[in-house]
Parts: C-alpha cells; structure tokens; sequence
C-alpha cells in the first residue's frame, strides 16, 4: 500500500482535512487486531484501510504518531502536516475502506492499537505452532 499520496484532488474541497499518520500492517495480524478492538469497550477502533491485493492493512492514528513508532512488523508513515481528507472514497490509490470514516472513530489510539497488534501477533503465534 503507498502511504506517499495521501491527499485526492478529486475530493470536494467541502470536506475537511484530518492531520493523521497510517500505521500499515500485514493483514493477517492487522485484520486479528481489528477484531481485538472491535471486542474491546466503546469504539476502541478508527477507520481502517486494506490495498486491493489484500496484502495490507494501514490504520489511521493521531498525527504525530509515527515519530515515536516503533512496533515490529509494522511502519507508521507521517503526514507532514499535509492533512487526510476523510470522504467515502479512499484516500490512497489501490485500496479500500475495511472500516470507513463514519463508522468509526477519527482515529485509533496508538497505545491501544500497540497493544492489540501485540495481542493478534501472541495469537497467530500460537495458532500456527498448533499446526
């Protein structure tokens, strides 16, 4: 999933612009942690992204979020201040929304979603060991 080209000059310029970082992970361990969240209290979960291949998800989390990130298995790309319009249309070319705007919170917590990628990361590990 390309994180580089986060802004569609196709959205209406009606739409505000959200500040927010993408952490993308491989969508095995990104789809376990989406359910971990959905589990959890209250919305624990913000909207969630998914390339066309399937081969990755990408989270939205607060800005700021990727100077600090450091969660194996994973990369949090910044915004730089350029802003995320969130619209029913994905903002990254080759992707769509798992969990669109509207449905779920502006953005996940990255203390919460560190947790839950370790959680889902603990279960695959022990699922594919029972093989």
């Amino acid at each position: 999933m390309t994180t580089s080209r986060i802004s569609d000059p196709r959205t209406p310029p009606s739409t505000p612009a959200v500040g927010c970082d993408v952490v993308t992970v491989p969508a095995r361990q990104g789809l376990e942690a989406v359910d971990i969240l959905r589990r959890g209290p209250g919305d624990a979960v913000g909207p969630v992204l998914h390339d066309d291949g399937g081969g990755t998800l990408g989270f939205l989390v607060p800005p700021g979020t990727a100077a600090a990130w450091d969660v194996p298995g994973s990369t949090c790309t910044g915004t730089d201040g350029r802003g995320l319009t969130l619209t029913p249309r994905p903002p990254v070319e080759g992707s769509d929304w798992l969990l669109p705007p509207g449905e779920a919170d502006l953005a996940t917590d990255p203390a919460v979603l560190r947790r839950a990628l370790g959680e889902a990361a603990r279960t695959i590990e022990a699922a594919d060991s029972c093989r």
